[in-house]
């Protein structure tokens, strides 16, 4: 790409060739991070960082085919709020079914022995994320064009 059609990108509001190239190395070293804590052999605390870095890569990679010169920074903006958001929606449905799934096929042999999922505050948590993520994502869309 020659460099009258970087500055044009920029003129646009669009992110130029070097800065589409740089969001995406840092994209895909994100990963390679993630999976360097994962099989590093010295400490599980980063073992952990490195399983919620899996997913939170795995998640960003999403964003890597607007990683071309020309998109916008609000286009990324409104990609990555629907990624978070439907991590957020599939996150709820999974409780939602794990909890359904204990309710028909355990507590015919073992009792409930805790609150239901819909009274966890961590449930409650990632759904007013979502709401959020929702609300913004309209807001953008609607008043910010």
């Amino acid at each position: 790409m020659s460099d009258e059609t970087s500055v044009a990108a920029q003129a646009h509001g669009g992110i130029s060739a070097a800065g589409a190239q740089r969001l995406e190395w840092s994209i895909i070293g994100l990963g390679i991070l993630a999976l360097a804590f994962i099989f590093q052999p010295l400490s599980l605390t980063l073992y952990g960082v490195g399983c919620a870095l899996v997913v939170f890569a795995g998640l960003v990679n999403n964003l890597l085919p607007l990683c071309h010169p020309g998109t916008t920074v609000r286009s990324l903006v409104v990609a990555a709020l629907i990624v978070a958001l439907a991590f957020c929606v599939v996150m709820l449905i999974s409780i939602s079914a794990a909890h359904l799934y204990g309710v028909f096929f355990v507590n015919a042999i073992a009792p409930a022995t805790g609150d239901p999922f819909y009274r966890q505050p961590f449930v409650w948590g990632v759904a007013g994320i979502a709401a959020l993520l929702a609300g913004l994502l309209m807001w953008i869309v609607k008043y910010q064009r």
